[in-house]
């Protein structure tokens, strides 16, 4: 998510509660549940923000990478992984890796707040070469107003948002990617007075094929398609054909310097 430093800080800080620890546990059990994530596989989080979702994967033994368009919230996202995440600035528009590059890649609470969804969505499906997952702020959600949607997944309440329905993001991913089949659900989120006297009532929806969750997430695959994209890139750049990193690291490398 592209936040300020302050704002980051703050949204972090908010999400040391125990009802923000018990949401956060849902939406970790539905996204690993949906991508089936297994050791030594690499994901890209696609605007990876302060890094909270990358801990997931951390967990299971994935490869992390993250880009985010904030420096303040990768500086953050740092301090939480440290050297086990690749952590790059970049546009979500226009993500800086070679096709096919990663096994796994996340778009989560992103395309709400993006110019261009569909772009993004185009861009995750170019990099993959495994599975897709997208998770977003479901419009038709029990929780109720859109304010309390912002202030449960920490955006500002002043921030201009677009929400979107599941039949919105499965027609984008369709456009992009195919006919392709799709593995999805929900994470219901009741308003908070609900828990006060049921705190087992959300457990008892499935988390599979569920329209009306707050948060709600699917995975498609992606096949693997040859192509011959390095040359524009050594052009681009000046590389020598001799030089011992190949074009996707040797890139990675020189943002990396830029970040610095």
């Amino acid at each position: 998510m592209f936040f300020d430093h302050k704002t980051a800080k703050l949204s972090d800080e908010r999400l040391k509660t125990p009802r923000r620890d018990y949401i956060i546990s849902r939406q970790k059990e539905l996204i690993l549940d949906l991508v089936a994530p297994h050791a030594g596989e690499r994901i890209l989080d696609v605007g990876c923000g302060t890094g909270n979702s990358l801990q997931f994967f951390r967990e299971k033994w994935c490869l992390l990478t993250g880009i985010d368009s904030s420096k303040e919230n990768l500086d953050i996202a740092r301090q939480k992984h440290g050297d086990r995440a690749e952590l790059i600035l970049a546009q979500p528009e226009d993500i800086p890796f070679s096709d096919n590059e990663f096994d796994i890649v996340t778009i989560i609470n992103v395309l709400e707040i993006s110019d261009n969804p569909r772009k993004i969505i185009e861009e995750a499906i170019r990099v993959c070469r495994g599975r897709v997952f997208i998770g977003f702020i479901n419009n038709y959600s029990f929780v109720g107003t859109r304010q309390q949607l912002k202030e449960m997944f920490g955006f500002p309440l002043s921030r201009k948002m677009r929400f979107f329905s599941f039949p919105e993001i499965r027609n984008m991913v369709k456009s992009a990617a195919g006919d392709t089949a799709f593995k999805w659900g929900s994470v219901i989120y009741f308003p908070i007075i609900i828990y006060d006297f049921f705190e087992e009532l959300e457990e008892m929806f499935p988390l599979r094929k569920n329209p009306f969750g707050a948060f709600v997430g699917l995975t498609f695959p992606v096949n693997y398609v040859y192509r011959t994209a390095q040359s524009p890139i050594m052009e681009s750049f000046q590389l020598k054909a001799k030089a011992r990193d190949t074009a996707p690291e040797a890139v990675r490398g020189m943002l990396r310097q830029a970040d610095k």
